[in-house]
């Protein structure tokens, strides 16, 4: 079984790109590897940021690595939070001050209409390949929903009536972004016997 190390932190991340993965890949998160830093993410992309991340787990290890970052694009307020979705209500990362603060910047806005967008980063045997997902959605005025995390209870991707946090893991994982970005780098790692 080949390994596959995903440079995040973030465990509801890593549980939902497990259940993704295919069976002759072994995915390992950095505790794996005993790193427990925060990884940076100081770019001003989603490309910068996702690169900065496997690099860094890369040069430092010297494994098959890849990173990810994900923006909510919303249309009315021209692309934020985008790469700040993490840190939109402030450095604390609180899901719930994020959502309210995006709650509370569209207020009065007509247009709900909003984006996912994954960018994926990946080193292979020394060489970056960059994957992109997105999802076409709404944001909701209220929050539904239990699962997921970040802005998954106010999201509703196109063609659907529940929120991704109203969905079941299986569910979210056949439409999102991340997955559509998984699933080109899964595509890309079979065409080279990975």
């Amino acid at each position: 079984m080949k390994e596959l190390y995903f440079a995040s932190q973030n465990q509801n991340k890593l549980r939902e790109i497990q259940a993704m993965m295919p069976d002759h890949l072994e995915l390992k998160g950095l505790q794996a590897l005993n790193y427990f830093e925060p990884l940076q993410e100081d770019h001003h992309t989603l490309q910068e940021n996702a690169s900065q991340k496997a690099i860094t787990i890369y040069e430092k290890f010297n494994v098959s690595v890849f990173a990810d970052d994900t923006g909510l694009e919303v249309a009315a307020l021209n692309g934020e939070p985008g790469v700040k979705s993490a840190r939109y209500a402030g450095e604390n990362r609180s899901n719930e001050a994020n959502i309210d603060l995006l709650l509370k910047n569209l207020e009065g806005s007509t247009d709900r209409s909003a984006r996912f967008r994954t960018v994926i980063a990946l080193i292979l045997k020394g060489k970056k390949h960059q994957f992109e997902g997105i999802v076409e959605g709404d944001i909701i005025s209220e929050k539904r929903g239990s699962d997921g995390f970040g802005y998954d209870p106010i999201f509703i991707p196109k063609g659907y009536n529940q929120t991704f946090a109203e969905m079941s893991l299986e569910q979210k994982n056949k439409i999102s972004h991340r997955k559509r970005a998984l699933q080109t780098m899964i595509d890309f790692l079979k065409t080279n016997n990975l």
